[in-house]
């Protein structure tokens, strides 16, 4: 058993602790439009997407792709900076906070280099962006795209997030993921050998997929050399494969107690971006609990308080 840490008044590693270590200070997510698609969607390797993915492209909380990258960015900071508290401010009325430049809707290292060069380096140009974050698919990083981010990563810190979801491969299928595990490994390995930091989305709760599948997904993840992880529930969202479906979404408490199950695999150096996630409530078909997020992570840390549960017990 790993001895018990505290990273401030959590048991796990947070990813506000991380930044506040890191960087000093809190860091703000703006969420990034750059009017991409994905090789699931535009047929090269299917057209509707995986399952669970929204028209939006899990970018249903961005910004407008309408907007350049620079004009998204500060209507994101005007929005920030309307919720700051006093004391973050200055007489002239300027954002002294950093941000997040985050690639969030569909695949964002998939289209043209130049393009991709270009919204990158304008992300990476404003003043108050601290860091990069760019959500992808393993199959989308070729020789020509991984040269582009270690270009950015020598400019200013990288994170590159992947989909993994699941280990394993029937469920792969059965969710259109499009890829295998040797190609996710070889990401992994390329995107830590130009300096990038790894973040692995995983997804509990899919179909077929019983607490000990997600365990076995999460020993894979503890396998490989990443830095960081999103752990999520799934969503029924309308209008996705997966709202067509006869599928049962997991109760608080089911999804609470393989969460904790999981957090307890994680070695105490991998940063915990998420521990569950909000779909859009104009979208959201079940499970319903899951639009109360304050509620929910309220139920998650008393949950590990009364268990006297933390990040790395089970190791």
């Amino acid at each position: 058993m790993t001895e018990k840490k505290m990273w401030g008044d959590k048991p796990y590693y947070s990813l506000d602790y991380y930044l506040k270590e890191t960087f000093g200070r809190k860091l703000y997510k703006i969420s990034l439009n750059a009017g991409l698609t994905c090789p699931n969607r535009d047929g090269t390797l299917g057209t509707g997407g995986c399952i669970f993915c929204s028209a939006g492209g899990s970018g249903d909380f961005g910004a407008s792709p309408a907007l350049s990258i620079s004009e998204q960015i500060e209507e994101a900071k005007g929005r920030v900076y309307q919720k700051l508290p006093e004391s973050l401010k200055n007489p002239q009325g300027d954002i002294l906070p950093s941000f997040i430049a985050y690639f969030q809707a569909y695949t964002n290292t998939y289209g043209e280099i130049s393009y991709l060069r270009k919204i990158y380096h304008e992300a990476l140009s404003n003043e108050n962006t601290a860091l990069l974050s760019i959500a992808t698919r393993p199959d989308c990083l070729g020789g020509e795209v991984l040269d582009l981010l270690a270009e950015c990563a020598g400019i200013k810190p990288l994170w590159v997030e992947l989909g993994l979801q699941t280990s394993h491969e029937d469920t792969a299928e059965l969710i259109g993921r499009g890829y295998s595990l040797p190609v996710f490994e070889k990401a992994v390995k390329d995107l830590n050998n130009i300096g990038a930091k790894v973040i692995v989305h995983m997804i509990t709760g899919l179909p077929g997929e019983n607490a000990s599948k997600v365990l076995s997904s999460m020993d894979y993840i503890r396998s490989q050399p990443v830095q960081g992880i999103k752990l999520q529930l799934l969503h029924v969202l309308k209008d996705t494969p997966l709202a067509g479906m006869d599928y049962k979404a997991l109760e608080l408490e089911e999804y609470t107690d393989i969460l904790i199950s999981c957090i307890e695999r994680l070695p105490q150096d991998m940063v915990i971006h998420r521990l569950t996630g909000d779909g859009p409530k104009k979208l959201l078909l079940a499970p319903l609990w899951s639009g109360n997020k304050k509620h929910v992570l309220n139920f998650i840390h008393k949950e590990m308080k009364a268990r006297d549960s933390w990040q790395g017990k089970a190791l």
